[in-house]
């Protein structure tokens, strides 16, 4: 059998380069056209800080509980697992017995996890 060595021609990558200029000038057109098309006024309650409608009252690096960060990272955490478990769900008949006995392991080191930051109290609020 012949060894078929397929070479990369510059011509190859013509439709990237024609997508990153695409790309590229598509956003330096919508700064500069927003900067040019909007509005001028400078006023002090145009520059103030906004934020949903509510008026700002203090400062903004007043620190607040960790139990935000806490719940934010277990969410993230216990979220990868959906991650994981689509493809073994697509290919569940592929993976046959050995599949569904390492999904039970995973499935079961994730409850271990959830057990342990249930039992740090890690999700109570109080």
């Amino acid at each position: 059998m012949e060894n078929v060595q397929i070479e990369n021609m510059p011509v190859d990558y013509l439709p990237i380069l024609i997508q990153l200029a695409v790309a590229t000038g598509f956003g330096v057109l919508t700064i500069v056209g927003t900067h040019l098309l909007g509005p001028k006024v400078r006023s002090e309650k145009k520059l103030s800080s906004f934020e949903s409608g509510v008026e700002v009252v203090g400062n903004a690096r007043q620190p607040f509980s960790i139990k935000y960060f806490l719940v934010a990272i277990l969410f993230v955490i216990f979220d990868i697992e959906v991650i994981f478990m689509y493809p073994w769900a697509v290919n569940f008949r592929e993976f046959g017995m050995q599949g569904l006995i390492e999904m039970f392991i995973f499935m079961g080191m994730l409850l271990l996890g959830f057990i342990y930051v249930i039992k740090k109290k890690a999700l109570d609020w109080d």
